[in-house]
């Protein structure tokens, strides 16, 4: 393939090569021990035998689960008996890291799914609190980071209309783009993604612990709404079931990918999003339902929050 051709990036620009760097810098500054999760998930297999999963968790002093999955599904050729692999049909990541409760630290979260016709790529230091209203939590952990969003939102451009119900969990600096899947756009991807990891790193390295029994418990809540909602709304999960099968995708979204919606925390989806509760109590699934659609970024460029100027 040639370096700025188009089609699916095949084996030398898998999403492999994003974790293994991301374990690589996390190891250099603090010690890793597999997760209980990775047990039970690290050799799951597909029902299709050109899909393979990879699947990774771990712990550290202060971060409570570092995780990632990827899915990758080759097309395969018939020829003299002999199966061959081609180019890649579907790649997918899914990679998080989640401090302990002890400290209030940003999210790390990398989404990216690419088919042959594009990637659709979210990369976020996603907040705990929400950063409109809680501008001291925004000036903490955002503001140093906004030149390194203005050069990667110019290279990785907006990616469409987002409702404001997704829009309370992300950060002024997320990456929310739409990209042909060509090895130049994820050559820009993968330093993105290096690029919003070591900040994360550099942000875990001098973060201060809290002792304050309020302060934890408001951070744990503040992770299992994150996780409550991830749970109930990601959207990977009809591919997931169509891969695995519907029991092992639920356990995989609850006690891998989202683990600690059932431990951080005891209350209900609708007990966090109550606009989201039918009459019979259960939930509404329907995907977006309330809010403005933003088009444009909603944050200029000092992360102050612009989306609703022009209703002035």
């Amino acid at each position: 393939m040639s370096g700025g051709g188009g089609g699916v990036p095949g084996a030398g620009c898998s999403y492999q090569k994003f974790v293994h760097f991301a374990l690589e810098q996390t190891r250099l500054r603090t010690s890793l021990t597999p997760h209980p999760s990775q047990g039970k998930f690290k050799s799951i297999r597909a029902n299709e035998d050109n899909t393979v999963f990879s699947a990774l968790s771990f712990t550290a002093p202060k971060i409570r689960l570092l995780r990632s999955l990827t899915i990758e599904q080759k097309n395969s050729v018939q020829a003299d008996l002999l199966v061959l692999m081609v180019d890649m049909m579907m790649q997918v990541l899914d990679f998080a890291a989640f401090s302990e409760p002890e400290y209030d630290l940003p999210i790390f979260c990398a989404n990216a799914f690419t088919s042959p016709a594009r990637s659709i790529v979210v990369l976020d230091l996603n907040p705990l609190y929400d950063t409109t209203t809680n501008k001291d939590y925004r000036e903490k952990y955002y503001r140093n980071l906004m030149p390194l969003a203005h050069k990667y939102t110019e290279l990785l451009p907006w990616g469409g209309k987002i409702t404001s119900e997704s829009l309370k969990f992300f950060s002024p600096i997320v990456i929310w783009t739409i990209l042909e899947p060509t090895e130049t756009n994820h050559g820009i991807l993968y330093s993105a993604f290096t690029d919003y990891y070591k900040a994360w790193l550099e942000l875990m390295d001098v973060a201060s612990r809290e002792t304050g029994r309020e302060a934890i418990d408001r951070n744990r809540e503040a992770q299992h709404k994150y996780l409550t909602w991830r749970a109930e709304k990601d959207p990977g999960y009809p591919l997931l079931k169509k891969l695995i099968g519907e029991s092992l995708a639920k356990d995989l979204v609850t006690e891998f990918l989202f683990e600690g919606v059932n431990s951080l925390g005891t209350k209900s989806f609708v007990d966090y999003f109550p606009e989201y509760a039918r009459d019979d109590g259960t939930v509404n699934k329907k995907r977006s339902m309330m809010g403005k659609s933003f088009e444009t970024r909603p944050w200029d460029a000092h992360g102050e929050f612009v989306g609703y100027a022009d209703e002035r």
